[in-house]
């Protein structure tokens, strides 16, 4: 049997252990073979890495800096570029602005999250995440290959941590041991987890290995 099976959820909080969430969902549908992939934004909630504006002071540098970004990125608001700071420092931060800027008028993008690195990369800022979590700017997962090794551990099942949307973009975030991050990535361009409000941030593939992935 192939197939990806998305999962329905109750919304998850900081008050749940992702590992014995993945395990009460998938334990009747997931078996060896299989894969489990749970949603980056779900896992670092569940972490306790999201934060509301309240809870987040803008300094200067994140108050000029998030003017210059792209309208339709992730960093748009000062309290999301005030996390991208806290997370690896305000000087990493300041020369990949420096150098995202020169890709700008050289025409080429992505050069800011190149230089900021994949944790930056990976906040969401508002309204990035379905409610009631849409006021909150959300971090990246912490340790996403460990989270992956222990619902491996509790499950028996390969899995992984995936950040899709619906653009045809799938980041295999985090893998457990021996899993192809790759090849997974292939298999997800369809993002089966769909919109959030569609509350389904675990799939099951079965057979994954047996599925031949579409061209990027």
């Amino acid at each position: 049997m192939n197939g990806k099976i998305s999962i329905r959820t109750h919304i998850i909080t900081e008050k749940d252990d992702i590992v014995e969430v993945v395990y009460h969902y998938t334990k009747d549908i997931a078996e060896p073979g299989d894969l489990i992939s749970v949603a980056e934004s779900v896992v670092a909630i569940s972490q306790g890495r999201a934060y509301l504006p309240e809870q987040i002071k803008p300094g200067l540098l994140a108050k000029i800096l998030c003017k210059f970004t792209d309208r339709k990125g992730s960093l748009t608001s000062p309290y999301g570029m005030q996390c991208a700071i806290n997370e690896v420092g305000w000087f990493r931060i300041l020369i990949a602005a420096i150098i995202g800027g020169i890709g700008k008028l050289l025409g080429r993008k992505g050069w800011f999250f190149i230089i900021a690195g994949r944790q930056v990369a990976l906040i969401d800022d508002f309204a990035g995440t379905m409610p009631p979590y849409h006021r909150h700017v959300v971090l990246g997962p912490k340790d996403p290959d460990k989270v992956c090794d222990m619902i491996k551990e509790k499950t028996g099942v390969d899995a992984v941590i995936i950040d899709a949307n619906d653009l045809h973009k799938a980041d295999c975030v985090g893998a457990s041991k021996g899993v192809d991050k790759k090849y997974v990535e292939k298999l997800f361009l369809d993002n089966p987890s769909g919109n959030s409000e569609q509350q389904t941030p675990i799939v099951v593939i079965k057979n994954y290995k047996s599925h031949i992935p579409t061209s990027a």
